[in-house]
């Protein structure tokens, strides 16, 4: 009996170049989330989450999408507490942000956020007369009921 030698063949040379190619043509592709704050008049102080960002104009990048507590401040403005959304595009949601975020192509999510500040009026008689407005709204409201008659 002649013994026979099987030999298992080898791998192809191009198969590893092509696996490199693969991997830096998928590689490639990159997501980009970015947050655009604006404000009327322009150079309020921002904070996103309790971190300071900036003043606005400002942009920054961000990881997630869903809501994010605002606040806004300028001197001699009213300070501006709220809310921002940043809403999923369809292109980054599952099943597709898989698939987005292995192509070879660029996108940018971009969320814009706009806010108008109200200036302060620093009229005294506008601040007596809110006043005086407020004491007689607690007043009316804390005035003793009239008493119910009694039922036997």
């Amino acid at each position: 009996m002649i013994a026979t030698r099987r030999t298992i063949p080898e791998m192809p040379r191009r198969l590893p170049v092509f696996g490199l190619i693969l991997l830096v043509v998928f590689a490639s592709g990159c997501v980009r989330r970015t947050i655009t704050i604006t404000s009327e008049p322009p150079g309020a102080l921002v904070w996103v989450n309790d971190r300071e960002i900036g003043r606005t104009p400002v942009d920054f990048d961000f990881l997630y999408y869903g809501r994010y507590d605002v606040r806004l401040e300028l001197d001699g403005h009213e300070p501006q507490m709220t809310l921002g959304e940043a809403r999923v595009p369809l292109w980054d949601s599952i099943p597709f942000d898989f698939v987005m975020e292995l192509a070879p192509v660029d996108l940018h999510s971009r969320v814009h956020w706009h806010f108008d500040l109200e200036a302060i009026t620093d009229d005294r008689e506008s601040l007596v007369q809110r006043a005086r407005s407020l004491r007689s709204r607690i007043d009316s409201e804390t005035a003793a009921p009239e008493s119910a008659p009694d039922v036997d």
